[in-house]
């Protein structure tokens, strides 16, 4: 995922992309903003929803601002709540950089269980990093 665009057409071309992908079950965006400015601090999406199979992929990032604080962790609880709950999803998937330690952990605090390794499979400034792959199931703890 990446940062919000940077000019105001760019961001209302994405915001009502998102307003389609919402009406279609396709995707769905959330921002993380400051609870008392309203300020975007970071955006989770679940993407790759399929209702038949009750799966999904969910995605985060935040403004270097906003980490350390638990807000990622928050929002994305809340999202896996709409997953299971609203959406009767039955598994999301999550993955990251294997170098991104704060990846990591937010998976591990929203019950992620890692499931594997992708070798190589991230291009990361010169080179390439593997991508850790999560699950995490609607009856899991």
């Amino acid at each position: 995922m990446r940062p919000p665009p940077p000019d105001a057409a760019r961001a209302l071309a994405y915001v009502r992309s998102c307003e389609n992908d919402w009406a279609d079950d396709a995707r769905y965006t959330w921002a993380v903003c400051a609870p008392t400015t309203g300020e975007m601090l970071g955006e989770i999406a679940l993407a790759g929803v399929d209702l038949l199979l009750g799966t999904a992929e969910v995605s985060c990032w935040a403004l270097p601002v906003a980490r350390r604080q638990g807000m990622t962790t928050a929002a994305l609880g809340a999202v896996l709540r709409f997953a299971f709950g609203a959406l009767v999803l039955h598994r999301v998937e999550y993955s990251w950089a294997a170098p991104n330690a704060v990846s990591a952990r937010v998976a591990a605090a929203c019950g992620f269980t890692v499931e594997g390794r992708r070798r190589e499979a991230w291009p990361d400034g010169e080179g390439r990093v593997d991508l850790m792959l999560a699950g995490r199931l609607a009856h899991d703890p």
